[in-house]
């Protein structure tokens, strides 16, 4: 898999990001990817915050995955700082390869760059099959997690 390139997106990556972001059924019921305003402007945020990292991968010229790996100074831990990754997509014709696991080597080897003590990331509770993947790759379902919707 040495075709491959991690790099941070740019705004041109946006359609290919969130076509991927749709292409699943908890992100058909949220994503538009008929209206790219709003991941415009999201963009842009994230570009300009620092301990954002929005990264594509490429092959052959063409987006195949993505995450997001957020940078958080934190008190607790001894001042530790921690990194989240979230949005993590591979490209339906991608799956089972390889790249997911590459895509969260990179955020892990990228978090123990940056300093972060600890990385964490959460699924939503239906994706099983991503549960089992992330505790492949050493995660452990350590804590339970609540959202609640400000809309």
């Amino acid at each position: 898999m040495s075709d491959l390139e991690i790099r941070p997106a740019t705004e041109n990556d946006i359609p290919a990001i969130v076509a991927m972001l749709a292409d699943d059924p908890l992100g058909a019921t949220r994503e538009s990817p008929d209206d790219l305003a709003p991941y415009r402007a999201a963009f842009q945020r994230l570009a300009d915050d620092p301990n954002q990292h929005l990264v594509v991968a490429v092959r052959e010229n063409r987006v195949v995955g993505t995450l997001q790996l957020t940078v958080v100074p934190g008190l607790s831990r001894r001042g530790a700082s921690r990194s989240i990754i979230e949005g993590v997509r591979i490209h339906a014709d991608e799956r089972g390869g390889g790249l997911g696991t590459q895509l969260i080597d990179w955020a892990v080897d990228t978090s123990r760059s940056l300093g972060c003590q600890l990385v964490q990331l959460t699924s939503d509770a239906t994706r099983v099959d991503a549960h089992r993947f992330y505790e492949r790759l050493g995660f452990e379902a350590s804590h339970l997690g609540f959202k609640r919707a400000l809309n």
